[in-house]
């Protein structure tokens, strides 16, 4: 009988090192006519406590940070070449996409239609952008799942965060013909 509850024990254990391996889902796009080659320098854009948390925000910005710093960029204070930002979802959120679709005709009365779309974003969803100020572009942008945990220790969640951004940002600088 003890063989079989520590043979249960190691197959939950082998269990949740798979699920925690394949947990965290990480997406990229970026501007394939943009070089990200002569990209050197960075810096923070948008307001401190995205997430309303200023312990939460510090600990995502430092992971990026990292990341960032990893693939030859340096952070300054100000003139950057790249603007770096962040959004996090933090618990589940709604989402609404509105498009107006044929034309207008005299007056904007006509053939006009109005499609909306709804989306979930997953609870602990961090989407990174890097933007271009200098030709007013968005380069690139990323999304991992499953990266923010607020129920989980500081700790716990501050190496979930960072295992999620070594994912994400394997994928920067983006390879040619990717």
């Amino acid at each position: 009988m003890r063989q079989v509850t520590h043979r249960n024990k190691i197959l939950h254990a082998v269990l949740a090192a798979v699920v925690s391996a394949y947990g965290q889902d990480v997406h990229y796009s970026y501007d394939r006519d943009t070089s990200v080659a002569s990209y050197k320098t960075y810096q923070w854009v948008g307001p401190d406590g995205t997430v309303g948390d200023h312990l939460i925000d510090r600990d995502i910005k430092r992971s990026i940070d990292e990341q960032l710093a990893l693939k030859g960029l340096t952070k300054v204070e100000s003139g950057a070449d790249l603007y770096v930002g962040y959004k996090a979802a933090l618990e589940v959120e709604k989402a609404v996409d509105l498009r107006s679709t044929g034309f207008g005709g005299q007056g904007g009365l006509g053939d006009r239609t109005l499609q909306a779309q709804t989306s979930t974003v997953p609870f602990g969803t961090l989407i990174v952008s890097l933007y271009d100020p200098a030709r007013n572009r968005l380069i690139w942008r990323g999304d991992a799942t499953n990266a923010v945990d607020l129920k989980k220790d500081p700790g716990k969640n501050y190496k979930k965060l960072q295992k999620a951004m070594v994912k994400l940002f394997k994928n920067y600088p983006p390879q040619p013909g990717k």
